[in-house]
């Protein structure tokens, strides 16, 4: 039972996501998957460690350039692409974590900006010849099929991006109930206890950045394979906001805010732009009255309502019992 109930919001939460690709069409079912992975790093970062990082385009442009140069110089398999991407992450983490983790507040904000804006000019002017600067990388007649899921595919790259997103959403979840993840929110709220009781501050961060920026990664190369094409764009600072955003929108340090937002981002910008030019307005204002109403955002505010519903839901022959009870 406690197995089941530990699995059961998960396997509802992505039977609902497969379910919604019944009604809406394939491109933006496969736009919402790959953005939640998108924002999920951001959003731990934000909700466990009280990082507020702008930074995020810098990793998904290191995952999608990573897979890019593969696809476009060496070879073809859309897994090895993926996975080169990762790896690519993982390496840039390390490389940069030991230094920005150090930095707290708005300094750890600003060089995280600082190096989306570094790899934007480097994508887009210093390595012109091997990027082709905003011309991009295109590479779509590149990619070979694959055996049991062809990620050339739409439809099946959607199945693909769902049971990423369910093994990441499960991995995330295993960290909020362990005592790494209590930790990551110590940090957060009193660093001086946490060392008090003899854990690294430090090392709680450089994990908890390695492992975000990582996941950010993971969705770069998956927008680089889904897309066949990757330019400069991907890590504008026009767009660093962007996760911080969706995060907020969906409910900081929240399981499933995350996707809840980008489903609201996503389709408010799909929706209002084709009315409003400045579409951005509408969202800037729904963040204000977030913010002013307790900043708990979409799924925040919702989780309690839907607990309390489910408490309150009789159990199966539960109405019957007490009516012969009552006889």
């Amino acid at each position: 039972m406690n197995v089941l109930r530990w699995w059961w919001s998960l396997v509802l939460t992505f039977a609902l996501l497969a379910l919604l690709r019944v009604f809406v069409p394939l491109p933006f079912a496969n736009e919402i998957m790959i953005f939640s992975i998108y924002t999920v790093g951001c959003n731990f970062l934000l909700g466990r460690v009280g990082f507020i990082s702008f930074g995020q385009p810098a990793y998904l442009a290191v995952g999608a350039y990573a897979a890019a140069f593969y696809f476009y110089y060496f070879g073809t398999n859309p897994y090895v692409g993926i996975l080169i991407g990762v790896v690519a992450g993982i390496g840039v983490s390390l490389a940069v974590g030991p230094l920005f983790v150090r930095l707290r507040s708005d300094y750890f904000a600003l060089v995280n900006l600082a190096l989306a804006v570094i790899i934007y000019y480097f994508m887009q002017k210093v390595l012109v010849d091997i990027t082709h600067g905003d011309n991009g990388l295109w590479f779509l007649t590149n990619l070979s099929s694959t055996p049991v899921l062809d990620l050339t595919r739409p439809d099946e790259f959607f199945v693909f991006a769902l049971l990423v997103g369910f093994v990441v959403w499960a991995f995330y979840k295993y960290l909020d109930d362990t005592i790494y993840g209590a930790c990551c929110l110590g940090s957060k709220i009193n660093e001086d206890k946490l060392k008090f009781l003899g854990y690294n501050n430090y090392s709680i961060r450089l994990v908890a950045f390695v492992i975000a920026n990582t996941t950010t990664a993971l969705a770069g190369a998956m927008y680089a394979v889904y897309l066949g094409f990757v330019s400069p764009e991907i890590t504008s600072p026009t767009r660093a906001a962007d996760p911080v955003i969706v995060t907020i929108l969906g409910g900081v340090g929240t399981l499933y805010g995350p996707i809840v937002g980008a489903i609201a981002y996503t389709g408010m910008k799909d929706v209002l732009s084709k009315v409003l030019g400045n579409w951005e307005l509408v969202i800037g204002f729904l963040l204000v009255f977030i913010m002013l109403a307790g900043e708990k955002g979409i799924w925040g505010t919702l989780e309690p309502l839907l607990l309390k519903a489910f408490r309150r839901a009789p159990a199966p022959g539960a109405a019957g019992e007490s009516k012969v009870g009552g006889r």
